[in-house]
């Protein structure tokens, strides 16, 4: 819900997760069902997986080129992960915050931690956790995209990744998808009306009473 008749100032949402725990399939589901996102599309150093579009699922670039923005200040997190690079651009997300969009990052805790330190009061963060470590690990081989090793290691680094849950203002447990997206949603809802994002709010107020008297 949005009040409309109030300007709104955007909300960043993080969703952060172990990987194959399902948070992009939940982010697409966010993108579909709500116009009002904008989403984060990040930098990485990583070689594209199948299907995937260079501008539209990330930036890939060389790792000099990602070294430049980390050293111009261009980006607004950054971090390693699994031996490649990835971090969010700057501009395009203070610009969507202005307009009142919101912005949608799917990204790791170290990444959740710079923003939470550099735009709090902007940040909505959820950690996505699977129901089980068995599940997950089902899920990685199951889709099919990376080899016996990389999961292992996608195994281990998922144990840190979980262990960071208590830095997030919410967690959910993705047993079944349509259920978290609802309670994405839900808070979504909530975080949407609070007061000190409704930047309109006392115009709104002035004028509406203004009107009564």
């Amino acid at each position: 819900m949005i009040n409309e008749n109030i300007k709104r100032r955007g909300l960043m949402l993080i969703l952060s997760s172990p990987s194959g725990t399902g948070k992009t399939a939940i982010a697409h589901q966010i993108l579909e069902k709500d116009n009002n996102f904008f989403l984060s599309v990040s930098v990485t150093t990583r070689a594209p997986r199948p299907g995937e579009v260079d501008g539209k699922d990330y930036y890939f670039v060389e790792r000099k080129k990602y070294d430049e923005m980390v050293a111009k200040g261009e980006l607004l997190e950054h971090a390693e992960f699994c031996g490649n690079c990835y971090g969010t651009p700057k501009k395009p997300v203070l610009d969507a915050l202005e307009k009142g969009k919101d912005v949608l990052f799917d990204i790791e805790w170290q990444g959740a931690r710079q923003i939470a330190k550099a735009a709090r009061e902007d940040l909505v963060s959820i950690s996505i956790l699977p129901p089980s470590v068995n599940e997950l690990k089902n899920r990685l081989i199951n889709r099919g995209q990376d080899s016996t090793e990389v999961i292992e290691k996608r195994m281990k680094t998922a144990v840190d990744e979980a262990s960071h849950y208590s830095e997030y203002d919410y967690v959910v447990i993705n047993k079944d998808l349509d259920e978290t997206v609802d309670a994405v949603k839900c808070i979504l809802s909530a975080e949407r009306l609070k007061r000190e994002r409704q930047v309109g709010l006392s115009d709104f107020v002035k004028e509406c009473f203004c009107e009564t008297k």
